[in-house]
């Protein structure tokens, strides 16, 4: 190279770096610097442990895609400033044991922001175990008066699905009065369905009821051809069948066959939707039970039409079940507090979900500040002999228990501090 050559060639790179210390003074200066850097922030992660197998696949698989909608909804409208959100789905196999292992993983490997999910009393304590130990917001979406107690509850912990008090109450409100005071159980015999009896004994209270027995059995059992007489024998008014999923359509179908329903009412404290439309009209026939949500509300609830309609158009027209719904409920929820907060610091966003008043799903909401439990109705359903609606037309509201603190178990009794 020459010595002109090398001149030029030196003064070409002075320029160069000189116009990239004025790209850098004017991206520095720009007022659109902070749009950049939020536009390379990472995506909030919302971890989502639920038992995609066993026996409460079917209604789990449901709440994925409820949950779906909601991020979906999240970031479409603009996600956190512009940050949008992620759903990271894990099988906690109904495990409590594999629950923790997978949220554990969800935290410390993928480093999420909030968690939900879970779909049993015991395994979302596993969760809440590991969550609240490591600071991490989760919100339950599956049945447990334990996890509002002191002992379980932690400022992290929130719980958007009803409890058993609260079910189991208000449907024992519902019968007793008009089906007898004789009441017998057949039992899930784990957190879940112990909690749902004290539930159904703590309403029956005020109107008397005789409890003649309570046969308990295991999780998956697929034959209660033992029990039934058992139950049969003791001429009860009312049973009361305390148990979820595969389980509930096996022994409803089997009460049925047994001819039970002509000589007691069957009263369950949770009708599954995705288990009347997989057992058929005959084994739900006259059954009264609760649910936190019916897609049939859409007639009076807009919230439900809304959301309804988001979740056909995801999901190839179907509809969305109870437990589906309380995936949507959870998730949009927490986005909505970040939102609020306009952070994901864990202290501002609890503040903020501890302030929403919302009604995204089936009416008013508020999450009760001494336990986070979510303040909500609670429908009284009947399944419905012939649908008029397509298949999906399944169940009859027939009473609702308005939102109400009172419905709930005390603070004090839950161990909070006043």
């Amino acid at each position: 190279m020459t010595e002109d050559n090398k001149l030029t060639s030196k003064r070409m790179s002075r320029r160069r770096v000189l116009a990239s210390a004025g790209v850098g003074a004017l991206v520095a200066a720009s007022p659109f610097r902070i749009n950049l850097a939020m536009a390379q922030e990472p995506t909030i992660k919302v971890g989502f442990p639920v038992p995609l197998t066993g026996p409460y696949g079917t209604e789990a698989q449901d709440q994925v895609r409820a949950a779906e909608v909601a991020i979906a909804e999240f970031n479409e409208s603009g996600g956190l400033n512009g940050r949008k959100a992620e759903l990271l789905v894990r099988d906690d196999k109904l495990n409590p044991g594999e629950a923790a292992t997978r949220t554990l993983e969800l935290v410390e490997k993928e480093k999420v922001n909030l968690i939900v999910g879970s779909l049993s009393a015991a395994v979302q304590l596993a969760v809440n175990n590991v969550t609240k130990q490591r600071g991490i917001i989760f919100n339950s979406i599956s049945q447990s008066d334990t996890i509002n107690e002191a002992s379980d509850f932690s400022k992290f912990t929130f719980h958007e699905a009803l409890n058993p008090h609260m079910t189991a109450g208000a449907v024992g409100r519902y019968a007793f009065p008009k089906f007898g005071k004789k009441v017998a159980f057949l039992t899930a015999d784990y957190a879940y369905g112990h909690e749902m009896v004290r539930g159904f004994q703590e309403a029956g209270k005020a109107f008397g009821i005789e409890t003649v027995t309570d046969v308990r059995h295991p999780i998956g059992t697929t034959d209660f051809s033992a029990l039934l007489p058992r139950i049969q024998a003791l001429k009860p008014d009312i049973l009361c069948i305390s148990n979820f999923g595969r389980d509930q359509q096996i022994a409803l179908k089997q009460a049925t066959d047994f001819g039970m329903k002509k000589s007691m009412k069957i009263v369950a404290p949770i009708l599954l939707y995705t288990g009347r439309v997989a057992a058929g009209a005959q084994a739900f026939d006259g059954v009264v039970g609760g649910t936190s949500y019916y897609w049939g509300i859409e007639d009076k609830v807009a919230s439900a039409k809304a959301f309804n309609d988001r979740f056909r158009k995801m999901h190839g027209g179907k509809v969305p079940s109870d437990y589906g719904a309380l995936g949507y409920g959870g998730v949009k929820t927490l986005l909505m507090g970040a939102r609020a907060a306009g952070s994901l610091d864990a202290e501002k966003v609890i503040a903020a979900v501890e302030a929403l008043k919302y009604d995204y799903y089936k009416g008013p909401q508020y999450y009760r500040k001494c336990d986070h439990q979510s303040v909500q109705s609670v429908f009284i359903i009947e399944s419905k002999a012939t649908p008029q609606k397509g298949d999906a037309d399944v169940f009859n509201v027939i009473s609702t228990d308005e939102p109400n603190e009172a419905n709930l178990r005390t603070c004090e009794a839950l161990g909070h501090k006043s």
